[in-house]
């Protein structure tokens, strides 16, 4: 997801009207996007002073702070037992979110590690709204980034209350207490834990600015602290919505048409109301719904119903005839994205040129866990339990389903097994169609709606489609003197409350990276052509650079080679401009050995793409084999995120990021035909295997800058760079992805 103000896309208070929730209850995923309830309004900001529980009158995570415990703000809560629980206004989906915001806490509040807990923060945008987008969630990997100063203040806060209740308490200077590891000292030989104090300091007056500690204090940040969750995930304690079990819990799955824009015509229920265990069959808007008292025999309901569609309005082309378009597109103008200097007059004056056309597939999310919620209605407030990323939308649609003010939403945010853009859903589609089920049983009880892999591969939302040609013009030495990039492609923004970041007609997903290509050349023009396509699409881990980056940087080493140049010489002379870039290049490329001599079979390609505010260079190396075939057995990348809060995280993230890139890079394909998707699950969605994962090699690069995001960033620059060794190796251009030998085009 792009980062922008979302405040104004929630700001219309749609209370009462009427229209917009028998919109979202009409059969069509547009309709799911006329959000109701202004979430938006009223947000304060930061570390507003609360009464002595959290929420202003609800503790975090629904519980009431225990008495005695210090809670001067909406983000900890520092208990007598001396344990410091640390309120995660984001969703921890696999990405160390809670680890990172509780090191931040931590820092400040000069706690003990081992004395930290974390919770995720109930959906109340007022007090945990995302401070770049102006309500609750977190997308763009700036997790870390719009957190960073407000969890450290908050800590901060905190650790200047607790000092003020001690020094009263022992007739001392507040500046002669020293703060370690959860315990206050004097040099008179008093001392006192933060939970003696806790009581004592709720009492203080919550001061309105408090200084943050130097970076050359740090003590966690900056170092690898064990993450939070590892040894609950480990013992398989720690609870995602798939593993919720309550007394009374339905389990629903939905038959959804086999076509996107289909609905259903009619349906009998006679043989799935036979299945032992179904207990309902319900008309929703998403499809038919099987309600069971387990899974296995709410999918055996579905498999035993009888559903004619109707798909008379159902997007019926193809995989062929899709691109087919957007081949005829290509040969047009489109919509101007950026204008350096006249692309056209230099192309036409050059001694020179190179155009290549790229072609990228849909592609799947597939995150190992499905979606899922559980709603439990009673037909005045709703509870719903799911890992959330984007609390106030999925608040707001719940709303909008049920017919009752936000205000009545009580979302529970728990771990989610992965998201790569997929729990990101601007029309919260998943939280819908599980109020929806909830309204239309009309009884009290927990109802726990489940996507399998399949409905999710076969009809949930994907990368979109995207072909690129970039001509590139070069002068008489070589140089590039004239660049113009025409992308074809489905915008994602379009018809969602997102679209308010659109300008001119332009979706910022389709072209970033590409608008803001950082080598110099006098002459760039970039075109988008946005086409109307009925595949849902959304946000995919890294988003538009998933194939701009891969455009650009394989074009780069496609102008290297027709020109004899070293490809890192090549992109170091047009970065003069752009020294972070540089810097990623030179520490991966010397790491990696770039330039110095290869055994046999063996080859370098190396990228470096910023997304995200973070600088990536990586180094692929790869293995040919005899037969065509090749294998990726190294990687070296260099990450420039600004302060590395956590550096295992940040490792970590850059390391399933390859991984991601790379499945996608040589396996990974959504096709359609006549308007149904191809592939079901894992055996025919086919993704890298552990035993296919190189080795890897991260190096974060020293900063002193903010830190910014890590979680997507990763994946662009992997599947140039293999594609660039390739190059090197064969000749090869990689111009379709996957890399399959059939995606390969001579030089």
């Amino acid at each position: 997801m792009n980062r922008f103000d979302m405040t104004r896309i929630f700001a219309l208070d749609t209370e009462g009207d009427e229209a917009g929730r028998t919109a979202l209850l009409a059969p069509s995923r547009r309709g799911f996007i006329k959000l109701a309830a202004g979430a938006g309004s009223g947000l304060v900001l930061g570390l507003a002073p609360l009464p002595r529980s959290i929420g202003g009158g609800e503790a975090a995570a629904g519980k009431e702070a225990a008495a005695g415990s210090l809670a001067p703000n909406p983000f900890l809560i520092v208990a007598p037992d001396n344990t410091v629980t640390v309120i995660i206004k984001h969703l921890d989906k696999g990405q160390g979110a809670a680890t990172g915001l509780a090191s931040l806490v931590a820092e400040e509040l000069d706690a003990e590690w081992a004395s930290i807990k974390t919770e995720f923060a109930p959906a109340d945008s007022a007090r945990y709204k995302n401070l770049e987008f102006g309500v609750q969630g977190v997308g763009g990997s700036n997790g870390m980034s719009n957190s960073f100063e407000q969890y450290r203040q908050a800590g901060a806060t905190a650790r200047a209350m607790l000092v003020a209740a001690a020094a009263k308490a022992w007739s001392v200077p507040p500046g002669e207490i020293t703060v370690k590891a959860g315990k206050l000292a004097h040099a008179s030989g008093k001392a006192g834990s933060f939970g003696e104090f806790a009581a004592r300091a709720s009492a203080e007056a919550v001061p309105g600015t408090v200084k943050l500690k130097d970076p050359k204090d740090f003590v966690l940040i900056g170092k690898s602290t064990p993450r939070v969750d590892s040894r609950a995930k480990t013992m398989g304690t720690a609870l995602f919505t798939i593993d919720q079990m309550m007394d009374g819990m339905l389990v629903a799955v939905i038959a959804r048409p086999p076509m996107f824009g289909a609905t259903v015509k009619s349906f009998d229920d006679s043989l799935a109301m036979k299945v032992p265990g179904v207990v309902k069959v319900l008309a929703v808007p998403q499809g038919v719904a099987v309600l069971a008292k387990s899974t296995w025999p709410a999918l055996k309901g579905r498999d035993a119903l009888k559903v004619v569609w109707d798909d008379s309005k159902a997007e019926k082309r193809g995989t062929a005839e899709i691109v087919a378009e957007y081949k005829a597109m290509l040969d047009k103008p489109g919509l101007e994205v950026r204008k350096d200097g006249d692309a056209e007059a230099a192309l036409k004056s050059a001694v020179k040129v190179i155009a290549v056309d790229f072609e990228f597939p849909y592609l799947a999310h597939a995150p190992m866990e499905p979606m899922n919620a559980v709603v439990r209605f009673d037909g005045a407030k709703v509870e719903i339990w799911t890992g959330s990323q984007l609390q106030t939308i999925d608040q707001s649609v719940a709303a909008a389903v049920l017919g009752i003010k936000p205000e009545n939403v009580t979302i529970n945010t728990l771990w989610a097994g992965g998201s790569f853009g997929r729990r990101g859903t601007p029309d919260g589609h998943y939280v819908a169609e599980a109020c929806a089920i909830a309204k239309a049983y009309g009884q009290p009880v927990p109802i726990k709606t489940i996507w399998t892999r399949e409905d999710d591969i076969k009809g949930g939302y994907y990368r979109p489609i995207y072909l690129h040609r970039i001509e590139a013009g070069l002068d008489a030495k070589g140089a590039i003197v004239a660049w113009r990039h025409r992308i074809v492609g489905q915008s994602i923004m379009s018809g969602t409350p997102f679209a308010a970041a659109m300008k001119g007609g332009i979706d910022p997903t389709s072209v970033e990276g590409a608008n803001t290509l950082p080598y110099t050349i006098p002459n760039m023009r970039v075109e988008l052509a946005t086409m109307k396509i009925g595949v849902p699409v959304l946000w995919w881990r890294s988003v538009g650079s998933t194939h701009t980056a891969h455009s650009t940087e394989h074009m780069l080493d496609i102008i290297a080679r027709e020109t004899s140049r070293d490809p890192l010489e090549l992109r170091l002379s047009m970065l003069s401009k752009h020294p972070r870039h540089a810097a990623a290049l030179k520490l991966a490329t010397e790491a990696a050995g770039w330039g110095k001599p290869m055994p046999a079979g063996r080859f370098l390609g190396l990228a470096v793409h910023e997304s995200f505010k973070s600088f990536v260079a990586q180094v692929a190396e790869v293995e040919a084999k005899p037969d065509g075939g090749f294998k990726v057995t190294r990687v070296v990348c260099a990450v420039d995120c600004g302060l590395a809060v956590n550096p295992d995280v940040v490792k970590a993230q850059i390391e399933g990021g390859i991984g991601y890139g790379l499945g996608a890079a040589l396996k990974s394909v959504i096709t359609m035909k006549g308007g149904v998707v191809e592939q079901a699950n894992f055996d025919t969605y086919d993704v890298l295997r552990m035993s296919e994962m190189p080795r890897v090699e991260v190096l974060i690069v020293p900063s002193d800058q903010p830190p910014t995001g890590v979680g997507e960033p990763g994946v662009p620059p992997i599947l140039p760079a293999v594609a660039n060794a390739m190059l090197a190796a064969s000749g090869v251009r990689t111009v379709a992805l996957p890399m399959t030998r059939q995606s390969y085009r001579r030089a």
